[in-house]
């Protein structure tokens, strides 16, 4: 990934980015009903590397598994390139953990940049003192045998209904995550900076007692050049 383009998207939210897609038609991008495990105070930024979960079939999903050294759950922790952020999709499920701690804690010593489920993880609260950013629905403790069974890795998935294809940029904040097509990441990323910028500067104005029609959006020529003397001000 560009690390000018990580960089910038590091200091913007999920909201400014989910409008800055909205604009261009994309309205799915955001992954439902994931949420920090624990916040970070910092964005997750990275291309998506995936893991895809099916139903489990109870005659191939035995605690044995685990010592298969090609399961796909093991794998996909020790091939998920550093830097990159793995997606599992599990099925809106958090019935059965997609994973617990210990591959969590390897998966960050590997240089990930985080991980999101749409189903759950277990040891949730060591999952949080982690240094690494972590999204699930909610804490579950059957291990993932139970009923998920990881069936493939780096193919475009679904997570928490939004469509994810590997590679494609995924940001988190402390409030949830967003998917950003790869070819927008650029363009995204700089108009979310400028949105961010008139944002920053409108919440000031709010504050100081300024009435929002004509503000925000801004339709005034009055707000749009305090803006400009803002920014010059303020170095932005």
């Amino acid at each position: 990934m560009d690390e000018k383009i990580r960089e910038t998207l590091m200091n913007v939210s999920v909201a400014t980015i989910a409008t800055t897609l909205f604009r261009r038609g994309l309205r799915n991008q955001v992954i439902q009903a994931v949420h920090p495990v624990a916040r970070k105070g910092r964005n997750m930024v990275g291309p998506a590397f995936t893991l895809r979960y099916m139903p489990a079939r109870e005659d191939r999903n035995q605690l044995v598994e685990f010592r298969n050294p090609k399961h796909k759950q093991r794998v996909a922790i020790e091939t998920c390139p550093p830097g990159h952020v793995l997606v599992m999709d599990s099925r809106k499920d958090a019935r059965a953990a997609t994973a617990g701690d210990i591959l969590l804690t390897r998966l960050m010593m590997r240089g990930a940049a985080g991980a999101v489920t749409d189903g759950g993880f277990r040891d949730a609260a060591s999952i949080g003192e982690l240094d690494m950013p972590v999204y699930h629905q909610r804490p579950s403790s059957p291990t993932n045998l139970t009923l998920h069974e990881a069936i493939e890795i780096d193919v475009p998935v679904g997570c928490g209904d939004a469509p994810v294809f590997p590679g494609d940029i995924i940001v988190g904040d402390d409030d949830c995550v967003i998917v950003i097509p790869a070819e927008l990441a650029a363009e995204i990323a700089q108009e979310a900076t400028e949105m961010t910028a008139y944002e920053d500067f409108v919440a000031e104005r709010v504050r100081a007692g300024v009435p929002i029609i004509g503000l925000y959006p801004c339709t005034k020529d009055e707000h749009r050049e305090a803006f400009e003397a803002w920014r010059r001000e303020k170095g932005r």
